[in-house]
Parts: C-alpha cells; structure tokens; sequence
C-alpha cells in the first residue's frame, strides 16, 4: 500500500490495464472503449501501485468484457427512469424473486425487459425507495456526495508498527473487505476470515479462483455467530483490527458492536457499508457506483459502467489505507467507510477526453498465490491463538 507515482499517461495505462475493455459500449461494431474515467486509475495508484491488477484481477479470473449499460458481470442494468437513470442489482435469487412485489405482479417471466418498462414510467428516486422496501439493491445516478471515512474515537491509543504481527478479524465477505483483509495480510497481519455456516462468503459458491485470490492468505473461522457468539466475542476482544462488512445492526442486535466489545489498547475497528452506516438499503460493486456517479461517459443518449464492480476494490483500497492511517495514529478507532461515498470521491477526478490512439488489452489474470482454507479448517488454530492472546492479556 505504499504511494506510486501517477501514471505519465492515464489513457494509455487506462488501455493497457484492461480498463477500457472493461468500459463502453459492447461489440466491436461500435470500437467504443471510454477513457473519461482514466484518472481513476491514475489516482488509485497513489495508493497502491498495482491498483490496476485489483480493480481487473476478478474480470479477468472469469473473462469479463465490457457490456454498456449492462454490468461486466451481468447482474446489473442502467435503465432510464421517468426523470434519470438508475441501477438495479439482480444478483441474489431473492433479488429475483422479488421483482414481482416490485412491479406488482402475479408473475414475471423475464425480469429486465419488465423492469425496463417499469422504470421508465416512473421518477428514479421513487424506483430506488420502493426497491429498498425489497432489498433490493438499486441507485439514483449520482445520488451520493463525495465524503471521506467516518473517524470516531473509542478507545486507548497504543504506539503501533504497522500490521505486521496484528491479530486481524475480517468479518466481510465479497470483496471490498476482504480485498482490505488480503491487503493487511501481504503486509504482515495474521487475518482470520470469520464465516458463518448458515451464510458462508458467497463469493465460495462462484470462481473458485477469485476467492482464492481475495482470500488465500487468511486463516478460516466457523462458527455460528448466534449459538457461539461467546468464541466470536471472545476473538473480538483479543483483536487488533476488526474488519466489518455488513448492515451495522446484525453485529449490534448480538452485542457485538464496536461499542460492546471490551477496549483493547490500540484496536482499529472497520466498518464498510453500502450507502453509509444510518441506511438499511443493500449495495454491490455496480450499482454503488453508480450511486457514487462514477459511470462512463453518454453515448448513444445514456451513461455506460465503468470497469468491473469498480466501488468493491476502490472501497478495498481506501479501507486498507485508512486503517494504515489509523494504526500510524495508536488506533483506538471506529473508522467507517461507504461504497457509493468512495466512488463519488473517484467520480469527482477530472474526466478525460475521448481517445483512439491508445491500446485496448484485455486485463491480464493476476498471481493467486495459494488455495484459499476450507471453510472452517482453522477454527482449532484460531482458538488456540484466541487462547494465547487472552492469557498474555491477563
């Protein structure tokens, strides 16, 4: 996670990163890549100079290309609204078995075409309310403003050397956090992926590849986080950074918050969410950014995505840097991080203009360095540093 220096020419290393394979309208009847975004790059090698192996690395694990208005990874659609676009996310079963009680219907055979129905009708703010009421992930384009991580101080500061040799609890799952655990991992922490039985990551049940690249380096923890929330309180407490990923109240209705966990001198608690930690509403890579406003540029009369899922490893990075920050400080730290926020931050780089003399590769298919722990293979390791951990504290 150390600084790089920007790129000589963002278009060029746009095209050769894979971003513009991954950006503009599809087919080679319309040749099409967009460079607007190209300073995303630029600036996200500020924080680390290979930001463009984690914002392609997934698309090439599974050959993704760009598709326009669909999502590289197929599960999210651009659709015009009454009075703007919007995004709506179909990558759950549920997702898809509410769209029915979302358009109110008995039935509906094909969901994109009625959805694109639908919404055209209808105001995009209205679309948004009404699909949050399903959780359903959905967006306005542009909804979000720019905002920098949440700090709140909860606890003693400890002078700190960095994650190596911290004890780190990665709660989430996709991969924004994770991607922020893997980080914390090359450098030197001891992370320990944290699953449930009932609700394993569901990145297991796709390329295997692109969870072993996420999560390799991690130690796996299974438990049930109801009937066994004492062992889990128990990893909490013993801690250096905790790395949380879901709605803030599915921690908190267990005490298991950040607040209820006893201090510990120095411990960097991360919370990633979707919109910001008072909304409920769901978001994936796509459609937060489209929240965030970090599209491509119109053509053909509507906006395009941008790369792949773009606000998971923008989010990824961001969090790994901040609680790089927070550990230069002594920690002692809630630090709380949204997706669409990232990517609004992104979304206000300066566009560039449109190109044609630059290359357009393919993104190239990162190392995975090793095969990602079975679920729940560690759970006697981890107890026994648990155990260890707790003693030295007494």
């Amino acid at each position: 996670m150390s600084s790089g220096p920007p790129a000589a020419d963002p278009a060029r290393e746009w095209g050769r990163s894979g971003m513009a394979y991954l950006t503009g309208l599809p087919g080679p009847e319309f040749h099409a890549p967009d460079f607007s975004r190209a300073g995303v790059l630029e600036h996200a090698r500020r924080l680390a100079p290979e930001a463009a192996t984690w914002l392609t690395g997934r698309a090439a694990l599974l050959g993704l290309t760009r598709a326009g208005r669909v999502s590289a990874g197929g599960a999210t659609q651009l659709l015009a609204a009454r009075d703007g676009w919007c995004a709506i996310t179909l990558s759950r079963p549920d997702d898809v078995a509410a769209v029915p009680a979302l358009l109110s219907a008995d039935t509906v055979a094909d969901p994109w075409p009625a959805l694109r129905r639908w919404v055209a009708t209808r105001p995009a703010t209205q679309i948004v309310e009404r699909a949050a009421l399903l959780d359903i992930p959905a967006a306005v384009l542009g909804e979000t403003a720019a905002a920098s991580p949440r700090v709140r101080e909860t606890g003693p500061r400890e002078r700190l050397n960095g994650p190596a040799g911290l004890l780190v609890a990665d709660l989430s799952s996709m991969w924004a956090g994770p991607l922020c655990g893997q980080l914390l991992a090359r450098a030197g922490a001891t992370v320990v992926k944290v699953e449930s039985p009932a609700r394993p990551d569901g990145t297991r049940a796709g390329n295997p590849k692109f969870f072993d690249w996420i999560n390799g380096s991690k130690l796996s923890y299974c438990l049930d986080f109801d009937r066994q929330a004492g062992e889990l309180r128990d990893l909490l407490t013993v801690a250096d950074v905790v790395i949380e990923g879901s709605r803030p109240d599915a921690l908190a209705r267990r005490r298991l918050g950040p607040d209820d966990i006893p201090p510990r001198a120095g411990r960097t608690w991360l919370r990633i969410t979707g919109h910001g930690p008072q909304s409920r509403r769901p978001a994936f890579g796509d459609d937060a950014a489209v929240a965030g406003g970090l599209v491509g540029r119109f053509v053909r009369g509507g906006p395009v995505f941008c790369g792949d899922a773009i606000a998971d490893p923008l989010t990824g990075l961001e969090a790994a840097r901040a609680v790089l920050d927070s550990l230069h400080r002594g920690g002692g730290e809630l630090i709380e991080v949204a997706m669409a926020a990232v990517a609004a931050t992104y979304a206000a780089v300066p566009t560039c203009p449109a190109r044609s003399d630059q290359p357009v590769c393919a993104p190239q298919a990162p190392d995975v360095a090793g095969v990602a722990a079975v679920l729940g293979a560690d759970n006697d390791a981890v107890r026994h540093l648990v155990a260890e951990r707790r003693c030295l504290s007494c």
